[in-house]
């Protein structure tokens, strides 16, 4: 009998893997730079934390960390002390000399709130800056700053470097240099803020998705229901909300 050779059968996984995209070079080589630098801060941070300290020392961390694991320049990028009018934002950040920008730190241990996010805003829409930075160190919020009036402000992102969840060090990657310059970061944005609740709310019941609702509970049901009844019984069926 002839014998025939045969490869070995290819499982989904592996074929999977293989038709994925591949990351950048530029994206694969920051994400391990992150991996490493977070490693080294997770000892001086916990110092941090045990030993309550105060608000200038916390500086001095986020600043090392900002450029040794978000990859900006200390002397090109960052503006400590930024005089917006009469008052000063603890850093500004600079791609190419172009603020961007506003980082607020807080004492480590501190619970950042909406006080925090309130007075760093001011600064962002004096100097039109869209994006806002809040920090304790451990914990990093990002917000997005948009409109005229009224200004609108969303949460991209929060960060929390004692969390072992490495998903969560992960999105680290959209606060980098790097990532600000390619414009990850507001990719990032747009998407969440794109699927958020409140855009698919807006969706679901805009007129023609409503129409298109009361059409169908015509033809399976026969009973002739209006727009305004279907919208409200969508809301407080489907969406779980006062009409």
């Amino acid at each position: 009998m002839e014998q025939t050779d045969t490869e070995p059968q290819e499982t989904p996984a592996k074929a999977s893997a293989r038709q994925r995209p591949s990351s950048p070079k530029w994206e694969t080589t920051v994400r391990e730079r992150i991996r490493a630098s977070v490693r080294k801060f997770q000892r001086p941070l916990a110092d941090l934390i045990t030993r309550e300290a105060n608000e200038a020392d916390t500086r001095l961390l986020v600043t090392d960390f900002l450029c040794d694991t978000l990859g900006f320049d200390k002397y090109t990028d960052l503006s400590t002390e930024f005089r917006v009018k009469n008052e000063y934002a603890d850093y500004g950040l600079r791609l190419e000399g172009d603020l961007f920008a506003f980082l607020e730190v807080k004492r480590v241990g501190t619970k950042l709130g909406t006080k925090h996010l309130r007075q760093v805003q001011s600064y962002a829409v004096n100097e039109g800056v869209e994006w806002i930075i809040l920090t304790n160190a451990a914990q990093w919020q990002v917000y997005h700053l948009s409109g005229g009036l009224p200004i609108i402000m969303d949460l991209v992102m929060e960060i929390d470097l004692i969390d072992d969840d490495a998903g969560h060090k992960a999105q680290l990657f959209y606060l980098t240099r790097e990532a600000f310059k390619k414009g990850k970061l507001a990719e990032l944005w747009l998407a969440k803020r794109a699927t958020s609740p409140k855009s698919l709310k807006q969706i679901i019941l805009s007129p023609s998705v409503i129409e298109a609702i009361r059409k169908e509970l015509k033809k399976t049901t026969g009973y002739n229901v209006s727009p305004d009844e279907v919208a409200t019984l969508v809301a407080r069926t489907c969406l779980l909300t006062e009409a």
